[in-house]
């Protein structure tokens, strides 16, 4: 009896470590490789459903991203020896390319895509190395202290 039931717990410690092991890969899916038209399409469209532009903004914001997004196929196509070089290039096209667009849009459209800048810059601070799913827990923080009595 003791052997049976000794058998009978060594199975079930095997079974539940073999099934408990993810067998499915997650498969990686591939980005489509998009032209620099579609690209600025996309951006456009995304901005316009984030922003609600006007049809005119909407051409305007579309030239911009298109120009943007030719200039860094350029700058991939580049040669990678000069790395810092291109990387303080895109920067400044970047910038460019953001000033020329607060131009076209209103106040309302600005302060919604500083938000959207301000949360998209929060989700990646998680992803930075060191940053991540292993950093150290911390305290949390409280936006309202309780109040001594």
């Amino acid at each position: 009896m003791k052997k049976l039931m000794l058998t009978m717990a060594i199975a079930v410690m095997g079974f539940t470590a073999v099934f408990a092991q993810d067998s499915t890969k997650r498969v990686r899916r591939p980005m489509p490789k998009l032209t620099a038209e579609q690209r600025a399409e996309k951006a456009t469209g995304a901005l316009e459903q984030k922003l609600g532009l006007s049809a005119d903004q909407k051409q305007k914001v579309y030239a911009i991203e298109l120009d943007r997004a030719k200039k860094m196929d350029t700058y991939r196509d580049a040669d990678h020896k000069e790395v810092k070089t291109r990387m303080d290039a895109r920067k400044s096209e970047m910038k460019a390319s953001q000033t020329q667009l607060e131009s076209i849009l209103n106040a309302e459209q600005k302060t919604k895509l500083e938000a959207f800048r301000a949360e998209t810059k929060e989700k990646m601070k998680d992803r930075k190395p060191g940053k991540g799913r292993f950093k150290k827990d911390k305290a949390p923080v409280v936006s309202t202290p309780p109040t001594q009595g």
